[in-house]
């Protein structure tokens, strides 16, 4: 088998692909990627047993198809060094040898025989297929990956809750500390249906998506759902269990409202975070009308800070206090000139959200607060 590929658009596809292979595996012939050729058409295929990617390319001048597995480490090195020329592949099936040529010279390494390699389980044939456009997928694993908990100990809490309605999808994650739903009615899946995503394949998808506007077809089963766009295919495997109900953690009433330029409480809260204790990133905010101050210190190295920052007020004097590396994620992520902060009391959630929502579009976050010892 013989074809010719474009040095640039190889190397970026496989950087993609690799990404969803491991470090280590269990099963050595995961550390390769899968060339199949049919029609001269290249897919690559990289997998870690749970979700497995695949990217399509066209190919030059092949002389027939065929299927090996290819070692990525090596390949991505050596493709690293050439990426900006033309590359010919010749590779022999039966007996492993690849020869890479480029313009100067060539390499030479063995593959492995493609039957080796595993073929991953199909979505259940009952399976529901929607159609939702990029940009809202983008969108919704943009505002909500970084609340999701890293802790294993309550795997539902370790991905992306997909809440499906027939006039909009939710996009839900959380940590138990702070907690992100963001809602988008710029699709109508006309079914109802809810899955935890991994936050892997989430990251994953979220860079292989197109940049350009499209619709990306997604086949819902039961264990797992597969997202297919132009170039691109992931298949992943659901996590297992009942998300939370979301919209009970979320108050429904906090009567105190803080109005404040996003970017002036976010860079004062990263200066302000600097002189916090280490153990607790301890912040405590004193809220008035007109103003409020932030304030930290640690007590360990003697050192504290404060700032104060204008804002509109409405409601009773408060203090409270957040966990700073928390309330600069969500500043960060919130988007917008101007945030809201609805509060009710120094010991309940704080509600964070954009002053103006885009079009179709809702976010909502939470923040559990932290005690404050005066």
């Amino acid at each position: 088998m013989r074809f010719n590929i474009d040095g640039k658009l190889f190397q970026q596809n496989l950087q993609s692909v690799n990404k969803v292979i491991n470090s280590k595996n269990a099963l050595s012939i995961l550390d390769n990627f899968l060339f199949t050729v049919e029609n001269e058409i290249l897919t690559v295929t990289g997998s870690d047993q749970e979700n497995i990617v695949t990217a399509k390319m066209e190919v030059m001048d092949c002389d027939s198809d065929g299927a090996i597995a290819v070692p990525a480490k090596s390949l991505l090195e050596i493709t690293k060094e050439i990426s900006n020329q033309p590359l010919t592949f010749t590779l022999n099936e039966e007996t492993g040898e690849i020869d890479l040529a480029f313009l100067n010279g060539h390499f030479q390494f063995m593959g492995v025989n493609a039957n080796e390699f595993p073929k991953g389980e199909d979505v259940s044939d009952d399976a529901i297929v929607i159609d939702v456009p990029s940009s809202v997928i983008q969108k919704g694993i943009e505002k909500t990956i970084y609340a999701v908990s890293p802790d294993p100990i309550r795997p539902m809490m370790t991905g992306i809750y997909w809440d499906i309605h027939e006039g909009d999808i939710t996009f839900v994650a959380s940590d138990t500390h702070k907690l992100v739903r963001y809602i988008n009615t710029n699709v109508n899946p006309g079914v109802n249906r809810g899955f935890i995503m991994p936050s892997k394949p989430a990251s994953i998808l979220r860079s292989v998506l197109p940049k350009e506007e499209e619709n990306v077809k997604v086949t819902i089963g039961e264990k797992g759902a597969k997202f297919e766009m132009s170039n691109f295919t992931l298949t992943c495997r659901f996590i297992k269990g009942n998300y939370p109900n979301y919209n009970r953690v979320i108050p429904s009433s906090n009567p105190f409202t803080m109005t404040v330029d996003r970017l002036a409480f976010l860079n004062a809260m990263r200066r302000v975070a600097i002189f916090s204790s280490k153990a607790s990133n301890l912040v405590k905010i004193e809220i008035t009308h007109g103003s409020m101050r932030l304030a930290a210190q640690d007590l360990d190295y003697g050192t504290s800070a404060e700032e104060k920052v204008m804002c509109e007020y409405q409601g009773n004097d408060m203090t409270i206090g957040f966990n700073a590396q928390f309330t600069i994620e969500i500043l960060n992520n919130l988007g917008g000139d101007v945030v809201v902060v609805r509060m009710s009391d120094p010991a309940r959630p704080g509600v964070f959200e954009p002053l103006e929502q885009h079009k179709n579009e809702n976010i909502v976050t939470i923040q559990m607060p932290m005690q404050v010892i005066e």
